[in-house]
């Protein structure tokens, strides 16, 4: 890369820090999961310098790109979403990471005394990034379940789950805190949407608890209870599976 080359990116990296600047335009690799970040809304600055002053997307994209060569590129934009909600856009190839929806994640853990909320919010924030790319992964392979919204929601959460139980203790804890947002939110909203896709909170808590005492038993005994006695062997679907169907995109 050149001199000026760098410094553009420099420059670029930076705009989410700089007001009245648009957001970051660089062409970046053409395959992949590439990291992207655009100029916040005034009351979403917070956010924006704890996404890039963790750098969470881009260690996520590293590892997904680590194991996945994928035909085109994903872009993983933050931005500000003005309510709209994290989600995968499939007509874009984009995950819109939305800054907005960090604000209400930390307001999840400190209205229940968890301060500094810093370190449950970037396991959320790993937790979501590796969700919305199995969307985008559902995508890439066309996987039936594309037309089934809650069928797809489920795959993306046990996308996750591998992703995040790859070996790593680090991506236990990380989904053993989200399991814990998902009970604040229930606890917080008890009567679910009816028109959300998703599973229920507390259904979606669960799902991640069984994921992580199915993956290892030995090392999860406060997790043992009679409701799942089955978790080892439905984690063992949840890996063969989703390890079968990215096979083509697999590295070696």
């Amino acid at each position: 890369m050149t001199a000026l080359r760098r410094l553009a990116a420099a420059l670029c990296c930076a705009a989410v820090l700089a007001p009245g600047l648009a957001g970051c335009e660089q062409a970046g690799p053409a395959r992949g999961f590439v990291p992207r970040y655009e100029e916040p809304a005034e009351g979403d600055r917070d956010g924006a310098r704890f996404l890039k002053g963790r750098e969470l997307a881009e260690a996520v994209a590293a590892d997904l790109n680590a194991y996945l060569s994928l035909p085109y590129r994903i872009t993983v934009l933050a931005r500000s979403c003005a309510g709209d909600g994290t989600g995968y856009d499939p007509r874009q190839h984009r995950i819109e990471l939305c800054y907005d929806d960090l604000a209400e994640e930390r307001k999840l853990f400190e209205d229940a005394d968890h301060r500094p909320a810093d370190e449950p919010l970037a396991e959320v924030v790993r937790e979501t990034l590796y969700h919305e790319a199995g969307h985008a992964l559902v995508d890439a392979l066309g996987l039936p379940v594309r037309e089934d919204d809650r069928a797809e929601e489920d795959a993306a959460d046990r996308f996750a789950q591998l992703m995040l139980l790859r070996g790593r203790p680090e991506g236990e804890q990380a989904l053993l805190t989200a399991a814990r947002a998902y009970d604040l939110a229930a606890a917080a909203d008890p009567a679910p949407d009816p028109a959300d896709e998703h599973a229920p909170a507390a259904v979606r808590a669960e799902s991640h608890r069984c994921a992580v005492y199915g993956a290892a038993p030995a090392r999860h005994q406060d997790l043992a209870d009679p409701s799942r006695t089955a978790c080892p062997t439905t984690w063992t679907r949840t890996r063969e599976a989703w390890t079968r169907d990215l096979a083509p995109l697999l590295r070696p």
